[in-house]
Formats: C-alpha cells, sequence, structure tokens
C-alpha cells in the first residue's frame, strides 16, 4: 500500500517575504562593486597626484612668494605650476560627467537591457525597493567620495588664491571647491540613472549623460551662477582682487553709453583720447564725462555661493532619483 504525497496548496495571499535593506545593500554592492572600483581608483590616482605635486607647490610658495617680490613670485611659482593647475582643473570638470556616465548610467540600463532585473523581483526584491536600494546607496557612496575629494583640490589650489593667481569664483575652479563638487557628482549620478531608465540600453544612455550634463554645467556657469545675489554696482575703478566682475559700461549724463569692452570703446578711445592705452582708458574717458561702472560679486560671497549652487542640485538630483523610482514603478514591467 502506498500513500499519496499531496503538496500543500499555499495559504491565500501568501507573499513572499521582502529582502532586508541589510541583504540588498550587500547585493548592491556585489553587482557595482567594479563601478565603485573604478570610481575609488579615478579618485585616488587623482588625490596622489595632487598631494604629492600640492607638497612641491607650497614648498615653492613658501620660498618664492613669502615674503618675495610679486615678480619673483610670478616667476618661481605661478610661472612654474600655472600652466599645469589649469590643465588640472580642466580635466576635473569632467570627472563628474565620467562618473555619471559610467556609474550612473548602467545602473539600472545594464539590467534593464540584458532582462536580469525580472530575476531579482522574484528574489524578494520588489521594483521600488530594488530601485532605491542601487540608487540611494550608489549616489551616497560617489558623491560622499567626490566631497572628500574636493577638499583635497581645495588645499591644492590655496596657494594659488593667496598669490593672487586666480579667484575662487573662477570658472575654472569654483564648482571644484566646497559643496559644490560632491553636489555636481551627486547630480550628473542621477542624470545617468534616469537616462539608463528611460533609454534602457546603457551605451546611448552613457551618451545622453555626456550631453545633458554639459549642458547643464555650461548654462550654470555662463547664464545662472551670477545670479545667485543680486550683484554690487560701484563706480570705483580699483575693485578687490577676489571680486568677480560680472560686467563693466559706460555711462554719461546717468545714461548708458558703450560697453567697457568692445569695438564701442576701442571707437570711442580712437576719437576723445587718442594714443591713449587701454589701461589708462578710464582716466582719460572720465575728463570727457564718462563713468565706468562695475557690475561685480564680492569674494565674501563665495560660500553663500557654494551653499545655494549646492542646494539647487542636491533638490534636482533627489528629484531625479525620485522621478526614476518612479519609472521603475511604473514603466520597468
Amino acid at each position: 500500500m502506498t500513500a499519496l504525497t499531496v503538496l500543500a496548496r499555499p495559504e491565500e495571499g501568501a507573499r513572499l517575504r521582502p529582502l532586508p535593506w541589510r541583504r540588498m545593500a550587500w547585493v548592491t554592492w556585489r553587482q557595482h562593486r567594479f563601478a565603485l572600483g573604478g570610481v575609488a581608483v579615478l579618485l585616488g590616482a587623482l588625490a596622489v597626484y595632487l598631494w604629492l605635486t600640492g607638497l612641491q607647490m607650497r614648498h615653492s610658495y613658501a620660498t618664492a612668494c613669502h615674503p618675495a617680490s610679486a615678480l619673483a613670485c610670478a616667476m618661481n611659482f605661478t610661472g612654474r605650476y600655472g600652466i599645469t593647475a589649469i590643465i588640472v582643473s580642466i580635466f576635473l570638470q569632467a570627472v563628474p560627467a565620467l562618473i555619471g556616465a559610467f556609474a550612473g548610467a548602467p545602473v539600472l540600463a545594464r539590467e534593464l537591457e540584458t532582462g536580469t532585473f525580472r530575476y531579482a523581483w522574484t528574489q524578494g526584491m520588489g521594483r521600488w525597493r530594488w530601485a532605491l536600494a542601487k540608487l540611494v546607496l550608489l549616489a551616497v557612496a560617489v558623491a560622499a567620495a567626490a566631497e572628500a575629494f574636493s577638499v583635497l583640490f581645495s588645499w591644492y589650489n590655496q596657494p594659488f588664491f593667496a598669490a593672487g593667481y586666480e579667484i575662487p569664483f573662477s570658472t575654472r575652479v569654483f564648482d571644484l571647491h566646497g559643496v559644490a563638487f560632491g553636489a555636481w557628482t551627486l547630480a550628473a549620478f542621477a542624470i545617468g540613472a534616469l537616462a539608463g531608465m528611460l533609454i534602457r540600453r546603457v551605451v546611448p544612455a552613457i551618451a545622453a549623460t555626456l550631453a545633458v550634463y554639459a549642458g547643464l554645467a555650461l548654462t550654470t556657469a555662463v547664464y545662472l551662477r551670477q545670479h545667485y545675489m543680486a550683484p554690487l554696482l560701484t563706480t570705483q575703478l580699483n575693485l578687490p582682487g577676489s571680486a568677480w566682475i560680472v560686467s563693466q559700461w559706460y555711462a554719461k549724463g546717468g545714461t548708458f553709453a558703450f560697453p567697457a569692452q568692445g569695438p564701442q570703446i576701442l571707437s570711442a578711445l580712437s576719437r576723445l583720447c587718442p594714443g591713449t592705452s587701454y589701461a589708462s582708458s578710464a582716466q582719460c574717458l572720465a575728463r570727457h564725462g564718462y563713468t565706468q561702472w562695475s557690475s561685480y560679486q564680492p569674494g565674501s560671497r563665495f560660500w553663500p555661493f557654494q551653499l545655494i549652487e549646492g542646494g539647487w542640485l542636491l533638490a534636482l538630483s533627489v528629484l531625479l532619483i525620485a522621478a526614476t523610482i518612479w519609472l521603475v514603478r511604473r514603466r520597468a514591467a
């Protein structure tokens, strides 16, 4: 006599127990450890270079610029390291975009492209938990690493500020200091994640991330940043060395006459002050009733500008990540 074995029917409404967040974090690390390792290698190699070069620069600055003459400082310090610092800062401008493209865009796009996300959803990791665990953990990791790197770059670049070689508001270095670098890296990651969700293919998502980030960074530097706070107006000719001069123009009788740069001022100089150099144009034009006006941002506003830029970039990143998670819930099936 044999006994029949009948499989028990699962209870009505029974569900797979959700995977704990701690295990989800471990899975995220296992899946994306090579991307995080790439970020660590990139920032680590740059950090070693900045540290070694920064030590040499500081020694040169202490020898040539303190308390030596401005000529000795220009020849032995800024003339020796200035071009290198420009090249380094230009390359670092691309680091957030590279992190967003190669660490952010493939996070969802790779699994959506290959279809492996369906397996993850059957292992107690639902749609929104799957997306949230990936995006939030990785976003925090890359933003923290970038912010730590910006502290080192600020240390590296400090002698150039002290020597008057550049100002903190310089477009080339502003978003590499303070909270801005970490915020830009976070925004690039969020842009990449959203592009990956929308396009669902890795290579096109990488290209879209680079294009969108470049457009956002250029628009901010050229049009948006100068309007974070209302600029100050002055008729003083000698502005502080740390000031960011937004625009300059000449007025006569309280009305605008012509900008302080360009063909119009050259025409006015040749007509009113023939033989006068551009450096002494303000004094010559003042004798003919023209007043030079300057619109500028004082150097004391550096940290308010940093907080404003970091704040709206953080808000943008949170919005983009939230939109990505919402799209996963609505469209990923």
